[in-house]
Parts: C-alpha cells; structure tokens; sequence
C-alpha cells in the first residue's frame, strides 16, 4: 500500500510512540506532565502517521491560534 507524501512509515511512527512516551515521563519526572488533550493530539499524529513536518505545522498553528486568543483577553 502506497503512503501519502506527508505520511510516516509504520516503524517510523514506532520509533516517535516511543520517543513521545519517553518525553511524556521525563516530563512528568520534571513536574510538568502533558495535559490528556495534548496526550489525545500525539496519539492522533500517531494512529494518522502525520509526518515530522506535518505534525510541527498543526503544533505551530495551534500555537498562534493560543497567541491570538490571550492578546485578545
């Protein structure tokens, strides 16, 4: 089965699962644990296999969209 261009292969969503869950418990060990929907996010990049930049875009627009929210409070 072919995979879209911005798409990982299936052991290169492995190798980010395993990533993400080692940063998710140094981030708790450091006190700052990712909230369920930040959680919901990573898991979703995974089931999806969003690529690297894929997944950095949605992050950075979700940033901005923040930004914009707390300037206009």
């Amino acid at each position: 089965m072919d995979q879209a261009p911005d798409q990982l292969a299936e052991a290169e969503v492995e190798r980010a699962r395993e990533r993400r869950q080692e940063a998710m418990h140094l981030q708790e060990i450091e006190g700052n644990p990712l909230d369920a929907a930040d959680i919901e996010m990573f898991e979703m990049f995974e089931r999806e296999g969003w690529s690297h930049e894929r997944r950095l875009a949605h992050i950075l627009e979700r940033a901005a969209k923040a930004r914009f929210v707390s300037a206009a409070e």
